[in-house]
Order: C-alpha cells, then sequence, then structure tokens
C-alpha cells in the first residue's frame, strides 16, 4: 500500500471538496486489542486487578476498536500488546501481526526476562511490526536497569519505536518501576529512535516530569490523562517540552478517545499545533519507521 494512502485522513462522511480539505489526521498511537477467544475475560480479569479504577469503553476486540475509531472520526490506531511470560511471546506477536490493515499499526513484544532477547527481537522485525511495548509492572522490570538498556539499543538499533506505560498503575502498589526520572537515564543513555513514555509521561507523577523530563528527547503520549492532569499542566508541559514530541493516545480500552479529542480540540492552542499532536507527529514518526529513516546512535550503550 502506497504511504501516501495509508496516513491520510478520511473524508468524516464530508462531501464538500473544501471540508474534505480540512479533514485532520486522528492517530491514536495507543490502544490495546485482545483476541476475540481471550478478550472479554482479559478485560474483566484487568478491570479487576484496576480494582474498577478505570471503566472499558470496549469489548476489547479488533471490532470494538474500529467501532470506536469510528465513532470517535480516528483514522489509524496503533495497537500495543504486552506479554507476562515467555510462553505468549509469539502467539501475541502473531496475532498482532495478523490485523495489521490500513486503519491499524500493530506493535510487537517481548518478554524481558527471555535468555535471547536479540533473536526475539528479530522475530517481531520479521513479522513486520513496527514497535515494541513494555509495561515495566507487569513485567516485573526497572525501566533503566542496565539489561533493559540493552534491550532498548538492540531494538531502537533495528529500527523499531518503543513505547513505555509510564508512572501510576492501580494494580500495583509504589514505588512505581516507570518514574520520570527514569526515562531521564533513557534520554542521556540512548540518542536516537523513539521512544514514548505514556500518560504524558508518567501518569499522576506529572510534576516530576516537569522535573526531570520536559526537554529530554523522550516523546510523550497523551493516553489517560484529561480526567488526572489540568489542562493549565498539560498545555505547560507541550510548550516547555515541544510540541512536535506530544502523541494524542487513549489507551482504548480504557479511555474514551471520542472525549479525549474534544478536551484537546478545546485547548487554547493553534489550528497547526492541534493537528501535530492529533496525527500530524505521529504521522512522521510512522513514515521515518516504514522508510527505514531512524537513525540511531549505538556509541553510548556497551
Amino acid at each position: 500500500m502506497k504511504e501516501e494512502i495509508f496516513f491520510a485522513p478520511r473524508a468524516k462522511n464530508r462531501s464538500a471538496k473544501t471540508k474534505r480539505q480540512e479533514v485532520t489526521l486522528i492517530i491514536d498511537f495507543h490502544t490495546h486489542v485482545f483476541p476475540d477467544a481471550i478478550a472479554e475475560r482479559a478485560i474483566k480479569h484487568l478491570y479487576q486487578e484496576a480494582h474498577g479504577l478505570f471503566d472499558y469503553y470496549s469489548d476489547g476486540t479488533l471490532l470494538g476498536l474500529l467501532d470506536n475509531m469510528d465513532k470517535a472520526r480516528v483514522d489509524i490506531s496503533v495497537t500495543a500488546p504486552v506479554i507476562t511470560k515467555q510462553s505468549q511471546f509469539r502467539p501475541a506477536n502473531e496475532f498482532a501481526a495478523g490485523i495489521v490493515s490500513d486503519r491499524i499499526v500493530s506493535f510487537g513484544c517481548v518478554y524481558p526476562h527471555t535468555c535471547d532477547y536479540k533473536a526475539d527481537i528479530d522475530y517481531v522485525c520479521s513479522l513486520g511490526l513496527k514497535g515494541l511495548k513494555f509495561h515495566a509492572e507487569y513485567q516485573d522490570f526497572i525501566v533503566d536497569d542496565p539489561h533493559m538498556l540493552k534491550i532498548y539499543d538492540y531494538a531502537l538499533s533495528k529500527g523499531l519505536i518503543i513505547l513505555h506505560h509510564a508512572g501510576f498503575d492501580p494494580a500495583f502498589s509504589p514505588p512505581f518501576k516507570a518514574p520520570p526520572k527514569a526515562f531521564r537515564v533513557l534520554s542521556d543513555t540512548l540518542k536516537g529512535g523513539v521512544i514514548i513514555a505514556a500518560h504524558l509521561g508518567g501518569s499522576n507523577d506529572w510534576d516530576n516530569v516537569e522535573k526531570y523530563l520536559v526537554g529530554s528527547n523522550i516523546y510523550f503520549d497523551t493516553s489517560m490523562g484529561f480526567d488526572f492532569y489540568s489542562h493549565e499542566q498539560f498545555l505547560r508541559i507541550v510548550k516547555n517540552h515541544g510540541v512536535e514530541k506530544i502523541l494524542f493516545g487513549s489507551d482504548s480500552p480504557w479511555s474514551d478517545a471520542e472525549s479525549e479529542i474534544a478536551h484537546i480540540r478545546a485547548l487554547p492552542l493553534e489550528k497547526s499545533e492541534l493537528d501535530m499532536i492529533l496525527g500530524n507527529n505521529a504521522k512522521k514518526i510512522l513514515l521515518d519507521i516504514y522508510g527505514g529513516k531512524c537513525s540511531y546512535n549505538r556509541e553510548d550503550v556497551t
């Protein structure tokens, strides 16, 4: 498929040519789906693990995600699986590869405690997947652990995007394993490539995001945010970090993309800035990955 078509905004059922030209490309950079056979069980289990703090807005299936995308007028979603044991590695990545379409970009996953992370990352690449999702709490590792730096280093050298859960998770107790300060180590050590800290750099820890991460080369997504951080703090982070490093994300099915988009559109930002957050920043990242233009310097990691 041609990149120009893949990343073109849909007309959103508007027939007039002038309106078609004004349509904003929307890319949701943080979503989750499960195979139909386990989706209901997985959603209920995760909901219970989170003590019901976050509701769910779809049934966790691919069709459920696509339905929500249509309602929210999202053009493309990035799906991101997480595995908690090595036996899930091949099934999870093969499922991710099998749902890729003109509206779905799939990331893969690796189990951080694998005995051969290079072989696993090579397999993810062989499936055509464009990134890796990590969740330090569920996968039981410290974000800036030296072993993890080697995994990121190899993944980035292969042209993969790295997406991290960051900060608070209601299923776990503090101290959390993915704090903003740890991502600063990644920023200072890993030069180039794309690393994304979800939840605006650290869920429920945005003062430390401002202290440690603002101005770094780490990207932030907006997922699960606007019910928790203030518009004022969000705007301050965007201004000081750089709007070009902010990506719209919903964390579907755990948040309503339509509501999150409405919050973003209501902000006192220029249209060009809104377009960057909602889709154009993501488009550039993904086009660079698809085109093999994502450069990475490995000299700093041994």
